[in-house]
């Protein structure tokens, strides 16, 4: 059976991507290489991030492309292959991956949705700024420095408490996204 990826030219989607070794903190140690990577992918082929967060073996990202362009797998490989290529060689790499001259650093596959409407991009934004309190890395969203929630505070859309005392898995939603950005 053959995997088929949610396409439609110019959509907004939701991803999870993994490492590898889920107890690896590559992705916050060599944070500055992550973002390089995912500049250097944006400047050849453009994409908006409308948010992201990045923990330590794992990020969730929602991007809007461009229109007529549905090519997200294009992208995440580059980003994954040249973070991989920035950093030291002292991985376990198994057999399979050594026969594909391929690092070991991150899962293969990752996830993706197509957002839906604004309720579900809101959901899923929401969901993004309030990931590093659910797996405790901080008591509030705010606290962890590797998301978006700072530019949307910066923008009046969220408020520095936002996320804190509040469970966002419960679905307690503010006014949907794109009507805060608006």
């Amino acid at each position: 059976m053959q995997y088929r990826r949610a396409k439609a030219a110019g959509g907004i989607y939701f991803f999870t991507v993994n490492l590898a070794d889920r107890r690896s903190d590559l992705l916050v140690q060599y944070i500055d290489h992550l973002r390089d990577a995912v500049r250097g992918v944006r400047q050849r082929h453009p994409f908006e991030i409308v948010a992201m967060v990045v923990l330590p073996e794992h990020l969730h990202a929602i991007w809007m492309l461009p229109d007529g362009d549905m090519d997200y797998p294009l992208r995440w490989a580059l980003i994954k292959s040249t973070f991989s290529r920035a950093l030291p060689k002292n991985e376990v790499i198994r057999d399979g991956r050594s026969k594909r001259r391929e690092r070991g650093i991150w899962q293969r596959r990752y996830w993706e949705h197509q957002i839906r409407n604004d309720v579900d991009l809101a959901r899923h934004v929401d969901y993004i700024h309030f990931n590093p309190v659910k797996h405790g890395h901080v008591a509030q969203a705010v606290d962890w420095p590797y998301s978006s929630i700072h530019r949307f505070v910066r923008l009046g859309l969220l408020t520095p408490d936002w996320g804190s005392g509040q469970s966002m898995i419960d679905g307690e939603l503010g006014e949907p996204v794109f009507r805060r950005l608006g």
